[in-house]
């Protein structure tokens, strides 16, 4: 069905939502890619989370020739706050959240929406796989691929397997159950895991569904900013806080090593930054939690070996240099990376599948040896979900990814 279709009054309205703070340079193309989605039952809520570029008069711009498209502004108060705006002032069945800088290919509503309507009504939330892209929108060959769905909360406090906010459909009706975003991390200074949260609230009543194919692109830019990651930690570490409070017969080790996986992403992403000794105090982090996962990663050694032979190779330099970022000449060419979705792939195909499967084993196993109580949603804590400026809201918007 193309995006210039008539409105088929059968088809139930999709929300998309967008949280937008200082989002001028990809603002456009997201949009772009959210205009031109095959579904056509869909509004576009941006919210310009007080922005101090051009976000809001590119959106304006837009919005006056697409009607589908409606610009909300609020003070300065976190992405949290934002979506919640959005989804407050939506009227969608269906709430689809991109970030301000991610793409869609033109299916991902239309097969998320199909996937939704064939699965029961306990179907809370439906995913797509996703692709890296760079700050020229080219692939960078990273992907997601996990076909783990039904039950999975216990799955989902190791590993949140979604990989990033824009992947995910989520059934209105869910959210209007167990809440919204969380705005309370910002407001403790420790943004980072607000997505992962309301997954965690939403599979412990709802089940999860998948739509195999890549349809996410998930941009990922250089950049020499780390210092949120102590921010991201805390905000995991209080996420695990709340599970243990809500389900304290879940065991401990499954605890360790959440935060043994989340630790070694942090080490990844600070070592893809060029902050080869924030690296090693994240791997250090890591094995401190739980020493067995990540020494039996081929990616602690990589990012160990990358980040001494560096520091060794810098021992002369100014202290300055040590932790300089990575500067273009170092960064992967554009001409050298993959510019179809189809040729990585298949490219790709192998590791696709070794991801798949591990996946699943992991998934039937932890679900096999780890049995939580049934939660009963009528004693749902209460969520704070309100949008309350934040000094400190702007670093909430610090790209992230906690997948790994």
């Amino acid at each position: 069905m193309r995006p210039d279709s008539p409105k088929c009054p059968s088809l139930p309205l999709v929300s998309v939502i967008i949280p937008a703070y200082n989002a001028e340079q990809f603002i456009e193309e997201t949009l772009k890619s959210v205009l031109a989605q095959t579904y056509p039952e869909i509004e576009v809520l941006v919210v310009d989370d007080g922005s101090q570029d051009r976000t809001a008069e590119i959106v304006e711009k837009i919005s006056k020739k697409h009607s589908r498209v409606q610009l909300l502004k609020q003070q300065n108060a976190g992405v949290a706050a934002a979506r919640n705006l959005a989804i407050q002032k939506s009227r969608g069945e269906y709430i689809a959240p991109i970030d301000a800088d991610d793409i869609w290919y033109p299916e991902n509503i239309e097969k998320q929406v199909q996937c939704m309507r064939e699965g029961e009504p306990s179907l809370g939330v439906v995913y797509s796989w996703s692709l890296d892209i760079d700050e020229n929108g080219f692939l960078t060959g990273g992907i997601r691929a996990f076909t783990i769905e039904g039950e999975v909360y216990e799955t989902l406090i190791c590993h949140n397997f979604l990989g990033n906010a824009s992947a995910s459909m989520i059934r209105r009706s869910a959210l209007d159950k167990v809440g919204f975003y969380d705005t309370s991390y910002i407001e403790k200074s420790a943004q980072g895991c607000e997505d992962w949260d309301l997954y965690l609230r939403l599979a412990e009543y709802y089940q999860f569904g998948v739509v195999p194919e890549f349809l996410i692109g998930y941009r990922k830019v250089y950049t020499s900013m780390s210092s949120n990651y102590v921010a991201m930690a805390k905000s995991h570490a209080l996420m695990l806080q709340d599970v243990k409070q809500r389900h304290p017969e879940i065991p401990e080790f499954l605890h360790r090593l959440s935060a043994s996986n989340f630790l070694m992403y942090l080490a990844h992403q600070s070592s893809r930054n060029g902050s080869d000794r924030t690296a090693l105090f994240w791997l250090f982090q890591a094995l401190k939690a739980e020493c067995i996962s990540p020494l039996s990663r081929y990616g602690f050694y990589r990012v160990l070996g990358k980040s001494l032979l560096n520091l060794l190779s810098q021992f002369w330099k100014p202290q300055a240099a040590l932790e300089t970022p990575l500067s273009s000449k170092d960064r992967p060419s554009s001409d050298c990376k993959l510019s179809s979705r189809e040729l990585l792939v298949e490219s790709r195909r192998k590791n696709i599948e070794s991801m798949v499967t591990i996946g699943n084993i992991f998934h039937r196993s932890i679900s096999r040896i780890v049995k939580r109580n049934q939660a009963d949603i009528d004693t749902l804590p209460q969520v704070n979900i309100s949008a309350t400026p934040s000094a400190k809201a702007e670093l909430s918007y610090e790209k992230r990814n906690s997948s790994y």
